[in-house]
């Protein structure tokens, strides 16, 4: 894919990611969502389970693995249908894409630039500081692919 083609598909991306945030709004409930949604219907663990054509007792597993952490997508999804709900999947980002990109690209430079200036300090060429991003903005476009960012 090429980059600005990259670039257009992240800040779709970040758009549609937008509204997930703040996450806390989707944290799980103490007992995880199923529990908490079958609760606030008003149906029973046989009543449910009976809806999934399991025995109760496999209901109970089936809730704590949700809310440990450890339930199969396919068992949640299906679980979301009996409740008449839609399982939302998603990964939502701590930043914007585009910054997670932007601040890893700066990150390598700033590392690559850093090796370049000691050496040419110890060989009394150094340059002074005040034009450090300009030379890590140049870095970052002439030598650094996003492929290479994750290396």
């Amino acid at each position: 894919m090429k980059k600005s083609m990259r670039n257009k598909a992240r800040v779709r991306l970040d758009e549609r990611l937008l509204p997930l945030k703040p996450e806390d709004r989707f944290r799980v409930p103490p007992k995880g969502w199923i529990r908490a949604i079958r609760d606030a219907i008003g149906m029973t663990g046989v009543q449910f389970a009976k809806r999934l054509g399991v025995r109760p007792q496999s209901v109970d597993g089936l809730e704590k693995s949700e809310a440990n952490g450890s339930i199969k997508l396919d068992t949640l999804r299906r679980a979301a249908e009996e409740l008449d709900c839609t399982l939302v999947y998603a990964l939502v980002p701590n930043s914007s894409l585009e910054e997670m990109v932007r601040t890893r690209a700066h990150a390598i430079a700033m590392r690559d630039l850093g090796r370049v200036s000691h050496t040419m300090k110890l060989e009394a060429q150094g340059t002074g500081d005040a034009d450090l991003e300009t030379r890590i903005d140049a870095y970052i476009r002439d030598n650094l692919s996003e492929r290479d960012l994750w290396n």
